[in-house]
């Protein structure tokens, strides 16, 4: 994850930078050096400390950055995320890239963590997940947030894991088609994941050999049934579509395995942070 953030961080620079910063450069003297503190504004999971600390590292090897908790603990309001010194015209260029980040990423840990606190009151086993539902180029970051939000990850992309949705099974010609190509493509003894939308295709996906159901957009009548149909075929389970804060005690007590939820990475609300001179 070091190699991609460094990567993202000199993109994001170079993005708000340009040809360099007018504004500090006109009014900062170059030798003036200052003192700075990132404060949280508002409660929440803080995230993305070493991906702040990588920005202004790249922009003046002469700022320290200093984090004053670790990458994802529960902050409150007022509480000093991290302190700054050295040249001042390098911490306030970095500001707001350095901002954004853990802004954004904490906002996705402090979101996942409601999911993953409401899940644990309801005295649920199910383990949550996010999707691949996530900002282009940012996956490896969101989904670092994601973990120390307390979920899981499902897989990375299209590379490390088998999905089967509702494309490639129109596209195959149907569940079993697919499932079979699958296995005769990679020599698998063990099936692959499906998408499926109603007990019927759950049906023959276990009898084709799938090895987990993605239980897609099912009501709970339907969603408890096909989870009895998995656990009696020993088939994982897993919960997804249109699952929120309001729904999700429901979900889980359809009793199943997983619980995958988009909204964890393209819904997360940004959480209040800013950095001050001091």
């Amino acid at each position: 994850m070091r190699q991609v953030a460094e990567f993202l961080v000199r993109l994001a620079l170079a993005e708000d930078i340009g040809p360099g910063d007018i504004t500090t450069k006109g009014a900062i003297p170059a030798s003036l050096k200052a003192r700075a503190v990132i404060r949280a504004k508002e409660a929440g999971i803080i995230a993305g400390l070493p991906v702040a600390k990588a920005v202004f590292a790249s922009l003046d090897k002469k700022i320290r950055f200093v984090p004053k908790i670790k990458d994802g603990a529960p902050v409150k309001p007022g509480t000093i995320v991290a302190e700054l010194s050295g040249p001042a015209r390098g911490i306030l260029t970095g500001e707001r890239t350095a901002l954004n980040f853990l802004q954004h990423l904490s906002g996705i840990a402090t979101l996942t963590n409601r999911y993953v606190k409401k899940l644990r009151s309801a005295k649920s086993r199910a383990i949550i997940l996010d999707t691949r539902k996530t900002i282009p180029g940012l996956r490896q970051l969101e989904k670092y947030a994601v973990r120390l939000g307390g979920a899981a990850n499902h897989r990375l992309g299209l590379h490390d894991a088998f999905l089967i949705k509702d494309n490639h099974i129109k596209l195959a010609g149907g569940i079993t088609p697919a499932i079979q190509a699958i296995k005769k493509e990679y020599r698998l003894k063990k099936g692959p994941e499906v998408e499926v939308k109603n007990l019927a295709e759950a049906r023959e996906a276990i009898a084709a050999g799938a090895s987990r159901l993605l239980l897609d957009n099912m009501d709970i009548k339907i969603l408890r049934q096909a989870v009895k149909l998995c656990r009696r075929a020993k088939v994982a389970s897993e919960a997804s579509g249109g699952i929120n804060l309001g729904n999700l005690r429901a979900v889980a007590t359809s009793g199943a395995d997983y619980i995958s939820i988009g909204a964890l990475t393209h819904s997360a609300p940004a959480l209040d942070i800013n950095l001050k001179i001091i």
